[in-house]
């Protein structure tokens, strides 16, 4: 027990670390780091994935709470295209979570391997959104969501990734955009976290200490470390240059989405 909760902190302090180094949501780190530390730990393959993501998720409920109160306080959040995106968001997460709940360990963990690789891809070749002018329809927005918190929940990520252009693409600024994504995250965070329990609930396979498909001592550890290791991470990305910053990154990912394609 010992090891394992001292493998959760460790954890939590490098994805804190990277996140704030990289400026983007821990989901990213988290779910590969988890998948590494279960092998270890012995948890079975076949909810291996699914466990990660949806520990992934609570966590973000809680390291996001505080970044979107923070954007909300200084005025970055645009309040009319949160209400626009919720009923999708919400709708989405869910649909998320029974998409994960239909696909085997070893399909959710290709999906996310080729999920990895794009993001990659984009960040080294992919070209910065055009801003736009004009806020697209409701049902626009709504079906927008419902794509954001679908993908965000299948892979237990923030959403950052998909929201933050799509923003910018309706018009917002680079920090309302970056606002309001974060306070869209949440939402995703909490529906996916609390699906995940509920698919996962009474599963035979899980092991100790897991709640549904979330893991809470993982979860503990992780919040613990990952908030203060963030600000080193960021003290870190001031001092490099944002080429090496993005190729570092990209290369990261790389790797990781190329082993979970094998």
């Amino acid at each position: 027990m010992l090891t394992s909760v001292l493998a959760y902190l460790a954890l939590g302090a490098v994805a804190g670390s990277m996140a704030g180094l990289y400026g983007v949501g821990g989901g990213l780190i988290i779910v590969p780091s988890l998948m590494a530390v279960f092998t270890v730990q012995g948890v079975s393959p076949e909810i291996a994935m699914h466990l990660a993501v949806g520990t992934s998720l609570a966590t973000i409920v809680v390291t996001g709470a505080s970044s979107a109160w923070g954007h909300y306080r200084r005025g970055s959040v645009s309040r009319p295209w949160l209400a626009a995106l919720l009923p999708g968001l919400i709708a989405g997460a869910v649909a998320g979570v029974f998409v994960a709940g239909a696909l085997s360990a070893g399909h959710l963990g290709t999906l996310f391997g080729v999920f990895l690789l794009a993001v990659a891809a984009k960040l080294v070749f992919g070209r910065s959104p055009k801003a736009g002018r004009i806020s697209p329809r409701r049902t626009t927005m709504v079906a927008a969501g419902g794509v954001i918190g679908g993908v965000s929940a299948l892979f237990g990520i923030g959403g950052g990734t998909l929201s933050v252009p799509w923003l910018i693409r309706c018009g917002a600024s680079m920090t309302q955009a970056v606002g309001t994504s974060a306070a869209c995250g949440l939402p995703i965070a909490l529906v996916g976290a609390v699906t995940f329990t509920i698919t996962g609930w009474q599963d035979p396979r899980l092991p100790a200490g897991a709640l549904g498909f979330v893991m809470l001592p993982a979860l503990a550890g992780i919040v613990i470390t990952s908030v203060p290791c963030a600000r080193l991470g960021v003290r870190l990305a001031h001092r490099l240059p944002a080429r090496v910053l993005k190729l570092s990154f990209a290369l990261l990912l790389t790797v990781v989405g190329v082993g979970f394609l094998l």
